[in-house]
């Protein structure tokens, strides 16, 4: 008697690197332009494949909006919290939002969850409440920030530091819409000097 125990094939794709191409493939076609078959290609993985790792469509769609939503993986959030001054800090955010809104290459440019996943709130379920939880995370991180240089002196006691990270938030997302409108980087980077004021200051 043979009571050796069957072993499983391996699976011959990494399951991050399958999400992230799940996710440029929504980023770029939308959800409902999305296909099944659009979905496996980019991945590498057939359809069996896809349903028993990540689920139907929306539980995938799912998957990568907690991809993208993660804040430690926020390029201009990292670059804001790796810079120590804090006006320093303020325009890394604002220039690297814009780069990555204008000159990433081999994807899609801009915000997912402002260019595609906002489109379906109300429509897939499950959408709303993970964008409420990301801009509220973006929020507090961003916050969190201004609250240490507010303790540190660098900032005034009474600086509202949630407002303001609020603040720094919505300009991303009004710099990711104006570059998919067609702005270039030097067009939307002409007053980002005021804009760093704006964030700033505190009679």
């Amino acid at each position: 008697m043979n009571d050796t125990k069957k072993i499983g094939r391996p699976r011959s794709f990494v399951e991050a690197e399958a999400l992230e191409a799940a996710m440029n493939v929504f980023w770029a076609k939308g959800y409902d332009g999305t296909s099944m078959k659009d979905l496996t290609a980019a991945m590498g993985i057939s359809g069996p494949s896809l349903y028993s790792t990540f689920g139907d469509k929306r539980g995938l769609y799912l998957k990568t909006i907690d991809l993208y939503a993660d804040v430690d993986g926020c390029a201009p959030v990292v670059a804001y919290e790796a810079e120590p001054d804090i006006t320093k800090a303020v325009r890394d955010f604002l220039t690297t939002v814009v780069t990555y809104s204008t000159q990433q290459e081999g994807g899609p440019k801009g915000c997912f969850l402002a260019s595609c996943v906002a489109t379906t709130v109300g429509e897939v379920e499950g959408v709303a409440e993970r964008m409420e939880s990301a801009i509220k995370a973006t929020d507090q991180r961003l916050a969190l920030k201004f609250e240490r240089e507010v303790k540190l002196g660098n900032l005034p006691q009474d600086f509202p530091a949630l407002h303001r990270g609020r603040l720094l938030n919505d300009l991303r997302q009004g710099y990711v819409h104006r570059s998919r409108a067609g702005w270039s980087a030097e067009a939307l980077l002409e007053d980002l000097e005021d804009r760093v004021q704006m964030v700033l200051s505190w009679a």
